[in-house]
């Protein structure tokens, strides 16, 4: 079964893409909750007009996250956290903490686009890799200190 994507659906597919997935999958969970259409002939050419319209937009979008990406790369922020004598921390640094540090330093990305490949459980150096668009990501250096 053809599908038209509303929304990005991980291990799936990107927003307004045609993919093709088991019938049941399709039916009965996809095109109930709104996260597809079937994709028909009549839907397939109003999809075709759509991305061409929206073939413009996306490249100018793509450039401005590809500017601001050349501005993160190399960068290193650094985290306050509250921490015991043995460099261990109260809880762990998270998405939301870099969010704010970001924000502070004139950066605004979204929490959700935000993913560390280990957890700041101790002081010391992490990296986080913050997607930007969907063909761009970039890693940061996050530096976490005992406030």
């Amino acid at each position: 079964m053809e599908i038209i994507l509303k929304e990005d659906i991980q291990n799936l597919g990107h927003k307004n893409e045609i993919v093709t997935v088991k019938n049941g999958y399709g039916r009965n969970y996809l095109i109930p909750r709104g996260m597809a259409v079937l994709a028909t002939a009549s839907a397939k050419k109003v999809h075709e007009e759509n991305m061409r319209q929206r073939a413009h937009k996306e490249e100018k979008i793509k450039n401005d996250a590809l500017e601001v990406a050349k501005t993160l790369e190399g960068k290193s922020f650094t985290i306050g956290a509250k921490a015991s004598q043995t460099g261990k921390i109260f809880g762990s640094v998270n998405t939301i903490q870099i969010a704010e540090a970001l924000t502070k330093e004139g950066f605004d990305v979204d929490r959700k686009n935000i993913s560390m490949k280990e957890d700041a459980k101790e002081l010391g150096t992490y990296t986080a890799t913050i997607k930007l668009h969907r063909e761009v990501k970039v890693d940061i250096s996050i530096e976490v200190v005992a406030e």
